[in-house]
């Protein structure tokens, strides 16, 4: 009978089977390996024990794509009752850090991915680098070499080199066509005792095929003449990536390997090395790419590509995991706001689209609007006021402008960062640049003169700053009888007004914006730094406007001709 190995829903068969002992090197080359999908299979996780992992390597920062695939691990481990495992992959020496380690483990832990095993917290299955499992590695080698599933090669890179030439000339797959497989106990000796460096290469079946059932792609299958045999263990001691990752996920007892896409292809390798070692095979599932909005691969070009980057520009962890966690999956309905919590209740890997998904800034920035507003009142408010009192541009005060002026805003705001810009915004006086833009020319032309003649005689008399001392109410009765003296309601007087008062077209509630300039020129709230305009120095600019001769330069066209050359 042929032998079956693997998880219920992906098997691989050696046909037929013989103990390896039995099986001379050259007569190893000519099996078939088959794989088929189970109808027994339970990718969901009921059979057993949901155990996933998220294995960074620690020579950068962490991308999104990378935080979006330790997401989907945490959600799936997190929905089954399941542990997810934080496992870092530091086997490239030259490129990895410990300073990039410690900042991929912070951008999670902001993230709110708490890991169940990891290098900091320890757990039964580790050490958790893998610069620290070398000799686990050593062992797992030495054993494929006793079963002869691999063996030594001592070609040299020139030899090496002269084979990819030959396949590429010939129009074949690059693969291993030196004699190691096959050599005699003599000429391996004899290498051995002239100290040759080797390798040790994985023998691959000549023909046959692979299948996967991977949860998110569906059937996956490789043609193995495609491949060869492939190098385990390098001239200098060091396993190579496919083989440390087979043996940390079988060791490590990882149920599903939920990873990008990019890593699609070295299944067939690992599912290899999972056979020969006798490891149970883990279920699949290859996420799709994060892409740029030209579809392209999302990179640095494209701009800000990592959490660290994010957090730094002032985006809220919740709002992250939020969009992240949509990029490539939903819950079937228009909701589109989630918490983790609701996440975990409602994820499941079938529901992952195995199509691209495009990043996309401005709606990561709304939706990070949406998860600030969705703060209690009170904790949103006090978050903007210790942000423009830690840059400097409120300071302490008993007077509650810093309350009032967080809720007129608050609404504007999508990015904590962004608050500083709008209250700055706020007490600004721009005027002049407004008066002579385009977009004002019909309020000039509407008798704009008139109502900032009438506007500078209540402000004069004091009538203006009396009402606006009252609050709203105050202003809301003195407006409705500055209209009446005007004959003017509606846009035609508080356009006028958004303008002459406080420099704008837009803005928030005007009535609010104009009590809170009142108020800022009072209260001792706001710091000298921050480039407030008081209404007496609004007002003296406005005095200062020679209306006329605005008119007449708005009503005519501007000189564009280039004269004549003589």
């Amino acid at each position: 009978m042929a032998a079956a190995m693997g998880s219920p829903w992906l098997r691989i068969r050696l046909l037929p089977e013989v103990p390896p002992r039995l099986l001379r090197p050259h007569l190893r080359r000519t099996l078939s390996v088959r794989a088929s999908a189970s109808a027994s299979a339970s990718p969901d996780g009921a059979g057993g024990p949901v155990r996933v992992r998220f294995a960074p390597s620690p020579t950068g920062n962490l991308h999104v794509g990378g935080a979006r695939t330790a997401l989907f691990n945490y959600l799936f481990a997190r929905s089954k009752g399941g542990k997810f495992v934080l496992r870092i992959e530091d086997t490239d020496l030259e490129r990895s850090t410990k300073k990039s380690e410690e900042a991929v483990l912070s951008d999670l832990a902001w993230l709110g991915l708490d890991w169940d095993e990891g290098p900091d917290v320890g757990g039964e299955f580790g050490p958790y680098r893998q610069s620290e499992r070398n000799s686990m590695y050593k062992q797992y080698a030495e054993k494929l070499m006793e079963s002869g599933a691999v063996y030594r090669c001592f070609c040299s890179s020139e030899e090496l080199e002269q084979m990819k030439e030959t396949a590429k000339q010939m129009q074949l797959p690059p693969v291993y066509m030196g004699k190691w497989g096959t050599a005699s106990d003599a000429e391996i000796q004899q290498e051995l005792e002239k100290g040759t460096p080797y390798t040790y290469r994985f023998r691959v079946p000549k023909e046959g095929s692979l299948k996967i059932n991977d949860l998110i792609r569906g059937e996956v299958s490789w043609n193995l003449d495609t491949l060869g045999d492939f190098v385990i263990m390098r001239s200098n001691g060091q396993p190579v990536y496919n083989f440390c990752v087979t043996v940390d996920d079988a060791t490590m007892r990882i149920s599903h390997v939920i990873r990008a896409e990019e890593h699609l292809p070295n299944t067939l390798r690992q599912a290899l090395i999972y056979k020969a070692l006798g490891f149970p095979m883990p279920s699949f599932a290859h996420v799709s790419l994060i892409l740029a909005p030209d579809r392209s691969k999302l990179s640095k070009r494209h701009g800000a590509t990592s959490v660290g980057q994010y957090k730094e520009m002032g985006y809220l962890p919740q709002a992250m995991v939020n969009y992240l966690a949509l990029l490539g999956w939903g819950d079937g309905t228009e909701n589109e706001f989630f918490t983790i919590d609701d996440l975990v209740e409602k994820f499941t890997i079938n529901r992952v689209n195995k199509s691209g998904a495009v990043f996309d800034a401005v709606k990561l920035k709304w939706m990070n609007g949406q998860h600030l507003r969705s703060f209690p009142p009170d904790v949103l408010i006090k978050s903007f006021e210790d942000r423009w009192k830690d840059t400097g541009i409120l300071q302490e005060s008993e007077s509650g402008f810093a309350k009032e002026v967080a809720e007129l805003l608050k609404d504007g705001i999508d990015l904590i960062t962004d608050a500083d810009a709008a209250l700055s915004n706020l007490l600004s006086y721009p005027l002049h640049a407004t008066l002579s833009s385009d977009e004002a020319k019909s309020v000039v032309q509407d008798k704009l003169s008139e109502v900032a003649s009438g506007l500078i005689s209540a402000y004069d008399s004091g009538e203006l700053c009396q009402a606006l001392a009252e609050g709203r109410d105050g202003w809301q009765k003195w407006v409705k009888f500055f209209g009446k003296s005007l004959k003017r309601k509606g846009k035609s007087l508080f356009m006028p007004l958004r303008v002459l008062l406080t420099g704008k077209l837009h803005g928030p509630d005007m009535g609010g914006t104009v009590v809170l300039i009142h108020k800022a020129g009072t209260c001792g709230a706001v710091t000298q730094q921050s480039g407030f305009v008081n209404l007496d120095e609004r007002f003296r600019i406005l005095k200062e406007v020679e209306w006329e001769s605005l008119v007449q330069e708005q009503e005519s066209p501007a000189e564009t001709a280039v004269p004549a050359s003589p």
